[in-house]
């Protein structure tokens, strides 16, 4: 029993709880803090050296390919649970099971998103009316991109299952090496040989491959019930059938929440395009602090994770408390220089007046207010790691997706600013909040 134990990155099982999950979770808000940056890269590289139509090329995608993606980046968060489950269960044969069951639902994931964005690229765009002008290279950009989706999702499952014991180090430095990789590649083949959207994608494709590929090998290398091995490569229906019934309602919420983001996205263009300049500036901010609050959550998920196996309830709810306060606490201190220095801040996108003026009410409202996120996302987090991840899915798609949608609806067309929309946001937060946590607390009393 206590091999295993040993074996993992993180002793999740003992020891003082503050400082371990401080040191789990930066490096994940690190890893996601800077896949944004090499997007805007990908960005800035395409618009600069290809043109505005190969750059409004790649931006059509960005609902498509999360719409596509998100559900099955949300079944990694499965893998993550069953293989911290099993970790807290002394399991040797559990951990070894779950581990080669999940690289194998990572492959067929991945030949399933490749099948989907090759062959239904077009109808897609063309449902959601793309312009004719820029069609045929955001269909070319789908289909590339969506070639590398089964190195894309290998890569995401193996660092869902390194979480799982405690190792969040080795993902990051091996997403910053494959950016880095992507952002070179990029200026290689888009300014230096003329390459457009193909090349963007292409060099994707090729940091997909490289971090998978990376990450791969270190499994193979990992010792104990975490080493992967060809020969155990198989579906095992029972971690199967445990790393969808966690994985799969987050997926689905994922999904829900990429439409719902849509349609407030629809209601902003409605506004004009200062509006939209606006949003999108202050958006960047915005990422960068979700990043990092969502990153407790994945510890939480992690954390309790281990030890609801271990069957420690005390020590889950040790967990909960101490992701709440250290996510709190370091999202505050964070969000509160966006809102004290908005200005110079939002001038770094424009010289705009106006935009900044606008762009300003989403940092104030949204950014300065996402703190309250942390309790939904921590709550959330813990009963998914108790393997109940179906119930907050279920409420977070009807309170926050369904609210906003709702208002966008009803209210929006009689408030019709930049600021009734931005006031949905915490409304939705706090509404929803209050049903997760609810739903937290009796399955506690439950476990008990």
């Amino acid at each position: 029993m206590a091999t295993i134990a040993k074996k993992t990155n993180l002793d999740m099982l003992n020891g003082p709880l503050g400082s371990k999950i401080l040191r789990f979770a930066i490096p994940i808000a690190l890893s996601s803090i800077f896949q944004q940056m090499f997007n805007l890269a990908d960005i800035a590289v395409v618009g600069r050296f290809a043109g505005d139509k190969a750059l409004a090329a790649v931006g059509a995608n960005t609902f498509v390919i999360n719409l596509l993606i998100n559900l099955f980046v949300g079944i990694s968060v499965g893998a993550n649970v069953v293989v911290a489950n099993s970790i807290g269960e002394h399991s040797y044969r559990s951990v070894t099971r779950s581990v080669h069951t999940s690289v194998m639902v990572s492959f067929f994931s991945g030949i399933i998103l490749s099948f989907v964005g090759i062959f239904f690229a077009r109808p897609i765009l063309s449902l959601i009316s793309t312009p004719s002008d820029i069609l045929d290279d955001a269909v070319l950009y789908l289909q590339v991109y969506f070639v590398g989706m089964p190195f894309a999702m290998i890569y995401n499952f193996i660092a869902a299952i390194l979480r799982g014991k405690g190792d969040t180090k080795r993902p990051l430095y091996v997403l910053m090496f494959a950016g880095a990789f992507n952002v070179a590649l990029n200026l290689i083949l888009v300014a230096g040989f003329g390459m457009g959207v193909s090349g963007v994608a292409i060099a994707t494709v090729f940091a997909n491959v490289i971090s998978s590929v990376t990450l791969f090998y270190f499994l193979m290398h990992e010792e104990g019930p975490f080493k992967l091995q060809f020969w155990k490569l198989r579906v095992t229906p029972l971690f199967f059938g445990r790393i969808m019934r966690v994985g799969l309602p987050s997926g689905l919420r994922g999904v829900v929440f990429s439409f719902s983001n849509v349609c407030l996205q629809s209601a902003i263009n409605s506004l004009g395009s200062l509006t939209v300049a606006a949003s999108a500036a202050a958006l960047n901010y915005e990422f960068v602090v979700y990043y990092w609050l969502s990153s407790f959550s994945q510890a939480c998920i992690t954390f309790v994770g281990q030890n609801y196996g271990a069957k420690n309830m005390e020590r889950c709810r040790s967990t909960v408390r101490w992701s709440l306060l250290l996510g709190c606490c370091s999202t505050i201190v964070l969000s509160a220089p966006c809102c004290i220095f908005a200005y110079p801040l939002l001038s770094v996108f424009t010289s705009n007046s106006e935009i900044i003026e606008i762009a300003s009410v989403r940092m104030y409202v949204v950014v300065g207010l996402l703190f309250i996120n942390v309790f939904l996302d921590v709550f959330s987090g813990a009963l998914s790691g108790m393997g109940k991840s179906l119930a907050p899915a279920l409420t977070c798609m009807a309170g926050v997706c369904g609210i906003r949608i709702l208002w966008v609806i009803f209210v929006f067309p009689k408030y019709h600013s930049f600021t009734s929309l931005m006031v949905v946001y915490p409304i939705s937060w706090v509404l929803t909040i209050a049903v997760v946590a609810g739903i937290y607390i009796h399955t506690v009393r439950q476990q008990k």
